[in-house]
């Protein structure tokens, strides 16, 4: 083989990884946004594994203040929100959506420790579309929750 022969065919090489490259980008780019607004490690590592694994991109805030602040910034298509947590509550954090334009339309997913019919009938009022319950949910029912509001 040529010298030439075997440029051509580390360029042809070269072009299909930055065919790659660009594909794996547009499909980063198209993925659907999911804010985890959560303050518990072990539900952090479960949810952000399994909605990865599903195809969504995941961005995590650890409490209400830091999720408040990340959704302005990246405004995702889904919030999984959990009620209590330091700082501001999820029930504080969805008051302040309410009144911010930029977000209030995004929809909210809330978790809860008890599933307690006051804190859910709250939750529902102050705009929340689900719920999940902490001691009863397997990480299956939340993508079928998440892709029930959002799709994949």
């Amino acid at each position: 083989m040529t010298p030439h022969q075997n440029s051509l065919r580390s360029f042809g090489t070269g072009r299909e990884e930055v065919a790659q490259c660009l594909i794996s980008f547009n499909l980063f780019k198209f993925m659907k946004k999911i804010l985890l607004v959560e303050d518990e490690e072990i539900m952090i590592g479960l949810l952000q594994r399994k909605l990865s694994q599903e195809g969504y991109e995941v961005s995590v805030a650890r409490d209400g203040e830091e999720g408040l602040k990340v959704m302005k910034e990246i405004k995702p298509d889904l919030i999984l929100l959990d009620i209590i947590m330091p700082k501001m509550g999820g029930f504080e954090v969805m008051e302040a959506m309410a009144k911010d334009k930029e977000i209030k339309d995004i929809p909210v997913i809330v978790i809860s420790n008890s599933g307690q019919p006051v804190e859910l009938d709250r939750a529902q009022k102050l705009g929340a579309k689900d719920w999940l319950i902490k001691t009863e949910f397997d990480p299956q029912e939340v993508v079928d929750k998440v892709k029930k509001q959002i799709g994949k």
